[in-house]
């Protein structure tokens, strides 16, 4: 994959709160991607723990130029960028058990937290939780712009919260499972699918 041409038609992946690009859904997708659509390559960015600097960092380096993304898959977190991307830029995205509310959630984690991943210690501020409000989002779009999947075993996110925001777009809800969404694998042909529509 790394031998593709810049002008290759990509993905965005965008993991969540804690996590990174080297996350086992983020991983899956990479593998995924190149094992079995390799006229496609996909960008895992490390995100910022601030909103505010995700989204700069996002918008100047994958949608302030050309080629942008086909599509973004958003997980947790991720997906709440997610939204606010596709809203803006009209890119289509796929939201897996996504954050709804994470100026809530997360005011739960003010202080100090580890990467679950790469153990850096960073600080959760209650400035964070404004630069995430001002992300909110009302998923006015093209129909079939959105695609959320959420497992009903999540027991991080109320995947309630997912159907009551988006539920007027493309929705899978699967029993059970949890918040790494169990078989993500097996559902990546109809995400990728979903944001191809748009090609």
């Amino acid at each position: 994959m790394a031998d593709l041409p810049l002008t290759t038609p990509f993905l965005l992946y965008l993991h969540g709160f804690k996590s990174s690009p080297d996350s086992i859904k983020a991983q899956v997708v990479k593998r995924w991607i190149a094992r079995r659509r390799p006229d496609l390559r996909v960008e895992i960015p490390a995100l910022p723990f601030s909103p505010k600097a995700t989204i700069r960092y996002l918008e100047t380096t994958y949608f302030q130029g050309s080629p942008r993304p086909m599509g973004i898959i958003g997980s947790s977190l991720g997906g709440y960028y997610a939204a606010y991307l596709s809203h803006i830029y009209g890119v289509p995205v796929a939201m897996i058990n996504p954050a709804v509310r994470p100026y809530l959630l997360l005011n739960d984690y003010l202080g100090p937290n580890q990467n679950l991943y790469t153990g850096e210690v960073f600080e959760v501020s209650s400035m964070h939780m404004e630069e995430l409000i001002a992300l909110d989002i009302q998923p006015e779009g093209l129909r079939g712009q959105y695609l959320t999947l959420v497992q009903t075993g999540d027991d991080t996110l109320n995947y309630r919260e997912a159907l009551e925001k988006f539920g007027s777009h493309s929705m899978w809800i699967m029993p059970q499972g949890s918040h790494e969404f169990d078989g993500f694998e097996q559902v990546l042909p109809a995400i990728v699918n979903h944001l191809e529509a748009f090609r």
